[in-house]
């Protein structure tokens, strides 16, 4: 058994991470939430405390703290006695939160690929340059390590699993298709961190087909997907972290990510692409300041966590699974359907940080009754989704299947 939580992070999803924890800090023990910016904490903090969503009565500390200062990380771990450590910081801090927790053997889980700040798309698998390097000291230190478990990656990651696992004999294709059929009310606007949002649909687009990786541009193939609850809507081939673990566990199938975009957001990305404003590199101006461009976009958008309180419709995000099965070809959709509405009443976020947020709260109760301690690092699609699944049902992110026989609870 493991108690004791650290947060690290203080935007839109770990506001919903602090709030899931605190409803089941019974089986967590003493909560800790760390950031660069301390005041940031402390909203989300009093946000538990106005919801009054601390199950039982006990610890929910604030930290300040840079993340990308291992010591730092180490010694934050060793005061609060945290054995799980929640990252939903910037990707950019994996590596030296993940060093930290190897070192005091704390259980370590995140959200996102680690990404270097100088770095766009680098060649894949994208974990082979970074997480899956630190394997074998995860390994012999005995550190439960799960990457990627948030929504996506992370929870479709188990959906493929189980897809395979329950309906086909030979798995064929894999789709992940995010859709959010919301709306924010903003002119324009990112419904996560404007730089890493940016950053995923900047670089060259890689799937995994054919036995190999395959690259396109962004936006340079689409196509119609009919769905439960959104209906028809368009979705790009898109990048993204889930392909390069999936094509691993699984290279005989083809591993595709799709992400719907409407015509406004891609007028908009387009435009600050082609003036050079999506830049991750510095420039200099007339008057001698070195900026990185895309940090300055950044600076200029609103806020993802302001959006919550106006953001209505809901999302819609799945994996279309084909294989065979008895000689036969099959498909079956596994997904989940979220509400922003209902998101904002429960916890004050928007419902993409809410569908990051739970599954990675989520992984960490399992980790804390043995259920995921694996004792070394692991992809969510190497677990069993089943408990996964079964937690998540109770959290408000209910898994759902649509195949030839109807549409339906998964039937844990």
């Amino acid at each position: 058994m493991k108690r004791n939580v650290l947060i690290i992070g203080a935007g839109g999803v770990a506001q919903v991470v602090a709030h899931k924890c605190a409803q089941n800090n019974d089986a967590l023990g003493d909560l800790h939430i760390a950031s660069r910016t301390l005041a940031k904490c402390e909203a989300i903090v009093e946000s538990v405390r106005e919801k009054a969503a601390m199950k039982v009565e006990g610890v929910f500390n604030c930290h300040q703290l840079d993340a990308l200062d291992k010591q730092a990380v180490m010694d934050l771990i060793g005061a609060t006695k945290a054995q799980i450590v929640i990252n939903v910081g910037s990707p950019f801090v994996n590596m030296t939160v993940l060093e930290a927790c190897i070192e005091t053997d704390a259980a370590y889980i995140d959200t996102a690929i680690h990404e270097e700040p100088e770095k766009i798309c680098e060649t894949p698998p994208w974990y082979g340059n970074y997480e899956w390097q630190r394997r074998e000291k995860c390994a012999e230190a005995g550190v439960t390590a799960i990457l990627g478990a948030g929504f996506d990656p992370g929870v479709v990651n188990a959906f493929a699993r189980f897809a395979i696992d329950n309906f086909m004999d030979e798995v064929k294709s894999i789709d992940i298709v995010d859709i959010n059929a919301g709306s924010h009310g903003k002119w324009f606007s990112t419904n996560f961190d404007p730089e890493i949002n940016f950053r995923e649909f900047t670089g060259t687009v890689y799937s995994w087909q054919d036995g190999a990786w395959q690259e396109n541009k962004m936006f340079e193939v689409g196509r119609e997907w009919d769905l439960p609850v959104v209906g028809a809507q368009k979705a790009y081939l898109s990048g993204h972290d889930e392909v390069h673990s999936l094509a691993a566990n699984y290279p005989q199938a083809d591993v595709r990510f799709w992400m719907g975009f409407g015509e406004h957001y891609i007028n908009v990305f387009t435009v600050l692409q082609n003036l050079g404003l999506l830049s991750e590199q510095p420039v200099v101006t007339a008057e001698g300041l070195e900026v990185v461009p895309l940090k300055v976009v950044k600076a200029v958008l609103p806020d993802p966590a302001s959006l919550a309180p106006d953001y209505k419709g809901k999302t819609c995000i799945g994996d279309l699974v084909k294989g065979i099965k008895d000689g036969e070809q099959v498909e079956v959709f596994v997904y989940n359907v979220a509400d922003h509405e209902d998101a904002y009443r429960e916890v004050g976020s928007q419902g993409i940080s809410y569908t990051a947020g739970v599954p990675a709260v989520a992984a960490a109760m399992l980790i804390a009754d043995g259920t995921w301690d694996t004792g070394t690092m692991v992809n969510v699609e190497e677990l069993d989704p089943k408990p996964f699944f079964a937690l998540l049902d109770v959290m408000g992110l209910p898994t759902r299947v649509r195949d030839a026989s109807g549409d339906r609870a998964w039937n844990g």
